[in-house]
């Protein structure tokens, strides 16, 4: 299995998100080859505007199982992460992540946003995560197709 494959995951994730009418973003934490948890984009489902997939998965991983070093894990994001998902790659101290559609990218399709590039925000911290970007891009970039923010 490579980021490919992971890569395909996070993207149908994203779709699951936008089908249940929440913003189209999905999110795979892998540690070992084995996907340990899925997180899609919840925030019109909790009303909670930080509910972000990359957020959200870390969150949830890391209360569930005890645990605050994600550094021997990749974590598979269908966009570029923000920099609050960003922030807590950083805190959890992750080992890799790895993403399709860059911050650019999203950018003009959404409009304005708060676009500051994940390395910007590795760059200027302690805990600096491996990235490798836009993997599948043309497949994550349908995910948008039509989608309104």
């Amino acid at each position: 299995m490579d980021d490919q494959f992971y890569m395909r995951k996070a993207i149908e994730i994203a779709l699951e998100a936008r089908k249940n009418g929440n913003q189209p973003f999905g999110a795979i934490l892998v540690q070992q080859n084995k996907i340990v948890m899925t997180g899609e984009n919840k925030t019109n489902h909790f009303n909670d505007p930080t509910y972000h997939a990359e957020i959200g998965l870390i969150s949830k991983y890391c209360s569930e199982n005890q645990v605050s070093d994600l550094s021997q894990y990749t974590l598979y994001s269908s966009c570029e992460p923000c920099v609050m998902c960003s922030g807590a790659m950083v805190w959890s101290s992750l080992g890799k992540l790895v993403y399709s559609v860059s911050y650019e990218q999203f950018a003009k399709i959404s409009g304005s946003n708060i676009m500051i590039s994940c390395n910007e925000i590795f760059q200027k911290s302690p805990n600096q995560p491996k990235v490798a970007a836009n993997i599948l891009n043309k497949e994550g970039l349908k995910v948008f197709e039509g989608y309104k923010f």
